[in-house]
């Protein structure tokens, strides 16, 4: 059974490069543009969340960093790993902050991306 691996990314290119390059590497991809997925996150039950920091959605005043530190406080989705993905030059200080178990900096390689899911899943 592959691993399940939930996208959160607004932005439909970099959401789309995702999605293809880890399907291509035999891994089920869940994407949306949205954090409003993570109230059905017991129905997708993922292996990992890739979360982009910059989500001002359903809850207007949460972002990436706010959800990762909901979902690691919750026990129903604590141990599910939530990797922080961000632009910013803090981007370490913000994922710790957010208690999410790792960061990846756009602009990334697919080599980082592989090998930050492989480290997580």
């Amino acid at each position: 059974m592959a691993k399940k691996i939930l996208v959160i990314e607004d932005d439909k290119d970099i959401r789309d490069t995702i999605t293809y390059a880890l399907e291509s590497e035999g891994y089920e991809v869940i994407s949306s543009d949205n954090s409003r997925i993570l109230k059905f996150i017991d129905k997708h039950q993922p292996d990992l969340i890739l979360l982009d920091n910059w989500l001002t959605d359903w809850k207007s005043d949460a972002n990436g960093q706010q959800l990762s530190r909901e979902l690691k406080s919750d026990p129903k989705t604590s141990h599910i790993p939530v990797i922080i993905v961000s632009a910013v030059s803090n981007i370490a200080e913000l994922a710790k902050e957010g208690l999410s178990d790792g960061y990846l900096k756009k602009p990334f390689d697919l080599e980082a991306l592989f090998g930050i899911v492989k480290k997580h899943v």
